[in-house]
């Protein structure tokens, strides 16, 4: 089913929490990708650049095809089909890493983990151990808001079949390494959501000057890594990195990841100083 709407959101056009203004600039490859970021300023103008970014032909197909098509239950529903920004708390404690947004979650609602299952159970464990204002997040500009806590992704843009190439991956990278290096002076904890992220994540903590241990530990469920912070940080206590099963459907569905298992992860991040 098409439209004839826009495949996605015009910056500057009024879209809830939408941080790019129609002259942010747009990185068209992976080179203007690195230069943008890491010529960003604060967060503000990093979030703006990430939200507009076209470096990837097959990823800024994609996004956009599924915003014009649309799932049948959303049908009605204007889709954002733009990459995700990073979201939260400008000085966390903690940084929540996934791997990427989903079709019909965030590249629907504008917001990182919102507008799907895993959201759900996300922002539901979030909320009761204090990391969150709200149990739930429907879309951007609903009011929900992380306390101490700030969210990211190792890859923007909605990838088909939630399988971004190694290629994009690595194209992606600078955005994130930018936002790990300016949220580095606060950040105390790194949660991992699922493997790829804790892959996706260890480069960017590299470039953004963190000590990493080698070999590189394998990711597990509740795993421990202390990293020493980089110089940038004023607090020169080690930085916890935690791995944690996604919530995924599958994991939920399957017990392999429970309500108390993802609040024990989240509650070790809340609390480590």
């Amino acid at each position: 089913m098409t439209t004839g709407r826009a495949p996605f959101v015009p910056p500057g056009t009024g879209w809830p929490d939408d941080p790019a203004a129609p002259d942010t600039p747009v990185a068209h490859g992976a080179g203007e990708v690195g230069e943008l970021a890491a010529a960003s300023p604060g967060l503000g103008e990093l979030c703006a650049r990430q939200s507009v970014c076209r470096a990837c032909d097959r990823l800024v197909a994609w996004r956009e095809k599924v915003a014009v098509e649309r799932r049948r239950a959303f049908a009605d529903e204007e889709y954002w089909g733009r990459p995700i920004a990073g979201w939260g708390d400008p000085e966390p404690h903690v940084l929540i890493v996934g791997l990427a947004p989903a079709a019909h979650g965030g590249n629907r609602t504008g917001r990182i983990f919102t507008g799907d299952r895993s959201g759900d159970w996300l922002f539901a464990s979030l909320h009761r151990v204090g990391l969150a204002a709200r149990p739930t997040s429907v879309r951007a500009g609903d009011g929900q808001r992380l306390i101490g806590a700030r969210m990211a992704a190792t890859v923007r843009c909605a990838p088909p079949d939630n399988k971004p190439t190694p290629l994009e991956r690595a194209t992606c990278l600078p955005w994130l390494a930018r936002e790990v290096e300016l949220t580095a002076p606060s950040v105390r904890c790194v949660v991992c959501l699922g493997g790829f992220a804790w892959q996706g994540v260890w480069p960017a903590l590299g470039q953004a000057g963190f000590g990493l241990p080698r070999p590189r530990p394998k990711f597990g469920h509740g795993v421990e890594v202390e990293l020493d912070p980089p110089p940038s940080a004023p607090n020169r206590a080690p930085v916890l990195l935690l791995g944690c099963y996604h919530p995924s459907q599958q994991n939920t569905f399957t017990g392999r990841v429970t309500e108390t298992m993802l609040d024990t992860v989240l509650a070790r991040a809340k609390e480590y100083r």
